[in-house]
């Protein structure tokens, strides 16, 4: 897909891999309409990406969560533009804390966010991108592969992305519509230092050693040439690409691998 004038919406766009992607699309001249709930941030953004690669951006005050909040994203870019190229459905949010000990709250925020605001933007969006024969992307997760310890929510809605992706995919299979689920292994970013814990309050510190981990825009650079190139399927890391194959062919030993893994956490949840 050539990109430059093209229109592309991302939720999520304030930080971490959505503020990565939006540069990225710009920097190959499409023009962007970005959500998320930080107004402010947004704004300087977009302002900062006209200015730097002379393309049209939008901020719209978006929280996913919101049905209502979703459908003003789209008409915006709707009004704005005059049409749909690319949704990048991003906004997420992670948590940490043994499903014994969690406020079930935590849990219905958590796929409030990242199912339902994949799916309530992938709604109003929908009858664009059927006409512009565009792409739907859904940021999921290796998480949506294999349950992660201590983040039962956060799998949960990933796996949740990947079937709604899915069915999405074939109900469209003859309409031209591209539909490519990301997934992104331990990525550096915010999402760990904002993660709920058991009781809803903000973790406010990663649990992981973040200078190991791909950055942000690496896995922008990623996402957006599988919209270029139309991919399917995205697994972006090593490690992730090997939990799935562990996982379909050795998922015992792969559990167990898992386990293990997450005993090395700081301040671990399962020792």
């Amino acid at each position: 897909m050539e990109l430059k004038g093209k229109t592309v919406l991302i939720t999520g766009a304030s930080s971490g891999i959505g503020k990565a992607c939006a540069e990225r699309f710009a920097e190959e001249g499409a023009n962007l309409v970005l959500g998320a709930r930080q107004y402010v941030a947004l704004c300087a953004i977009t302002r900062e990406l006209e200015e730097k690669y002379g393309i049209r951006a939008v901020a719209v005050q978006t929280d996913v969560s919101r049905e209502e909040d979703c459908r003003l994203f789209v008409e915006q870019a709707l009004s704005t533009f005059g049409g749909i190229d690319v949704l990048v459905n991003n906004a997420g949010i992670s948590m940490r804390a043994l499903f014994r000990d969690l406020d079930l709250a935590v849990l219905r925020k958590v796929m409030d966010v990242n199912f339902w605001g994949t799916v309530y933007c992938t709604k109003y969006a929908l009858p664009a991108i059927i006409e512009s024969r565009g792409s739907v992307v859904g940021v999921s997760s290796i998480a949506g592969y294999k349950g992660l310890p201590g983040r039962t929510g956060y799998s949960a809605s990933k796996f949740a992305v990947q079937g709604f992706m899915e069915s999405l995919r074939i109900e469209n299979l003859r309409k031209g519509v591209h539909v490519m689920v990301a997934c992104p292994g331990f990525t550096a970013s915010n999402i760990r230092n904002t993660a709920l814990v058991a009781d809803g309050s903000l973790q406010g510190r990663s649990s992981m050693e973040e200078g190991s981990m791909m950055s942000a825009e690496e896995v922008a650079g990623l996402i957006v040439r599988g919209v270029q190139q139309r991919r399917r399927d995205l697994i972006i890391t090593g490690q992730g690409r090997l939990t799935v194959f562990m996982s379909r062919f050795f998922p015992k030993l792969t559990d167990r691998l898992v386990y293990k893994h997450f005993t090395k956490e700081k301040d671990p949840l399962i020792k």
